[in-house]
């Protein structure tokens, strides 16, 4: 699902006006009672009691008169209130005023901070609040009244359902600009916008619906600019092909993990059950000769390679000959590696030698902080990376805090650098395609911030690129499955308690509950 800009969004509106012909009133009418389907669909309880509908002077504010007059002709007992000077409503938003005013509905103006404290008492009362204020529109912060209404609004602890965005929220930064509402829902139109879907401003959407106003989805799929998208179960589902009754392990792809070290098995076992259960058809774990037995007796299903180690019990360069005789068509390699001289000089012969795509993770990306020029993309071998934002703040020679500040900036910058794929995990995992796409992962929880996850989804990664040929769609079902599973083991054991072992057990469940929802679509 394609995420857009206030640029972008402003385009569509015009592409569809102009072009396909829909005038811009059937939209905002079509918009308005998608936000009141929205609300009846929430909230129809308190709708017995009365709402507050808080408009601005823009087609924001039009919305929300369309949504005023659909409920008030419901039976609802909804109050208009214009924050600003009615004289200031302009366009279409207020040809929808005028017909409030000829249907006999009273508008409250809200012209200063002095008025709005006179009826503040009066919208405290509602069960409801609507905020239609401002919009997409906005390039800077809310001031002077404005900043009054955020914070009383914020304070009163009334349910409030905003459109499109929570006012105060720019859609064209990542970043908040300022006070904003803090919404219990947001009815988006037309397609989610990005800081709706990523922190800061995420938590201020509340719960987020997508509202269909009548632009061709031809118009939402040919915008230029920034090409965003938000994972979807349709999207990912449709990249799962049926397996054919005379399928044998072969097919399904051969997937090498070089993982493991003194003391750090487990991180290998992690691994290798994630590529297991993402269906990898053969799985061999690679792995210093002293972690061998161990791993042979945690995983039956995997096959071991004994690798060189040195005197730590971690890899040494001369292992890079017994992994690149294998035969496999993924190398996945990093969990529980270890770090030191030997290690940095496997993995960097490993980058220059190997011919066949490869998935770094964990400390094989840390070995190579000193200097991550090695880490490119070449050619038909493509290269997938996975750092959490330690390691990717390591990479780039920056602070946690700067990744975390402008993550998705830092993602796209260092794939199209180097021609690789990036996986920066976290809360809303990010990818980044070496060709600027990006695609925002909606499912995961807190509870998944435990040692192990992160090795789980090297292997997921790598045993869906074995299986479909395909870095981009690798990735894109690796990730969604792995935030799915961790939801499933959420619910089951709660975030405090869950581990990475329940997540690998949730993975059969989440693909099944991913394949039953095709059906939920189509009904």
């Amino acid at each position: 699902m394609r995420i857009f800009n206030a640029a972008q969004m402003r385009e569509a509106d015009r592409y569809t006006i102009d072009e396909v012909g829909i005038p811009s009133l059937v939209l905002m009418e079509n918009a308005g009672r998608q936000v009141v389907a929205a609300i009846e669909a929430a909230y129809e309880p308190l709708l017995d009691e009365r709402v507050g509908i808080l408009c601005g002077k823009g087609n924001n504010g039009g919305d929300g008169f369309v949504v005023a007059r659909t409920l008030i002709q419901r039976g609802v007992d909804a109050t208009v209130f214009v924050i600003g000077t009615v004289a200031d409503v302009r366009g279409d938003a207020r040809i929808n005023l005028d017909i409030l005013g000829r249907l006999g509905v009273t508008v409250v103006e809200v012209a200063d901070e002095q008025t709005w404290e006179l009826h503040f008492s009066e919208i405290s009362q509602c069960s409801l609040l609507v905020d239609a204020i401002v919009g997409t529109g906005l390039t800077s912060p809310l001031a002077g009244m404005m900043e009054t209404v955020v914070a009383d609004i914020n304070a009163s602890g009334i349910p409030v359902v905003s459109i499109d965005l929570p006012s105060g929220i720019s859609a064209d930064t990542v970043h908040l600009v300022g006070d904003c509402i803090d919404a219990s829902m947001t009815v988006t139109l037309v397609a989610p916008k990005l800081p709706l879907v990523v922190p800061p401003g995420e938590p201020f959407a509340g719960d987020l619906v997508i509202a269909d106003i009548g632009i061709p989805p031809d118009v939402i799929e040919g915008l230029d600019g920034p090409r965003i998208d938000l994972l979807t179960p349709g999207q990912v589902r449709a990249l799962i092909e049926p397996r054919a009754e005379e399928s044998h392990k072969g097919d399904f792809g051969r997937v090498t993990i070089v993982a493991g070290s003194r003391g750090k098995s487990g991180a290998a076992c992690l691994a290798a059950m994630g590529a297991l259960r993402s269906g990898a058809g053969l799985v061999t774990v690679a792995t210093p000769a002293g972690c061998q037995p161990i791993l042979a007796s945690m995983t039956p299903e995997v096959m071991t390679e004994a690798l060189a180690e040195s005197s730590e019990g971690a890899v040494v360069t001369a292992a890079l000959e017994t992994v690149l005789a294998l035969r496999h068509d993924v190398i996945a390699c990093g969990p529980g590696l270890g770090l030191g001289p030997g290690v940095a000089a496997f993995v960097r012969g490993l980058l220059e030698r190997s011919t066949i795509p490869l998935v770094l993770d964990a400390d094989a990306l840390t070995v190579l902080a000193d200097d991550p020029s090695i880490l490119e993309g070449r050619g038909e071998r493509p290269v997938i990376i996975t750092p959490h934002p330690g390691e990717m703040a390591r990479l780039v020679g920056m602070t946690v805090d700067e990744v975390q500040s402008d993550r998705m900036q830092v993602a796209t910058g260092f794939a199209a650098t180097r021609g690789l794929y990036v996986v920066l995990k976290g809360h809303r995992t990010i990818i980044a395609t070496p060709d600027g796409r990006v695609y925002i992962n909606p499912t995961g929880n807190a509870g998944m911030a435990t040692g192990g996850t992160g090795d789980v989804l090297a292997g997921m990664i790598a045993a869906w690129l074995a299986q479909l040929l395909d870095a981009e769609a690798a990735c894109q079902l690796a990730v969604f499955l792995h935030g799915a599973a961790g939801d499933l083991a959420e619910d089951r054991h709660g975030a405090v308690a869950m581990i990475a072992s329940d997540l690998v057990a949730c993975l059969g469940p989440a693909l099944k509950e991913l394949a039953a929802s095709e059906h939920e679509d189509a009904s």
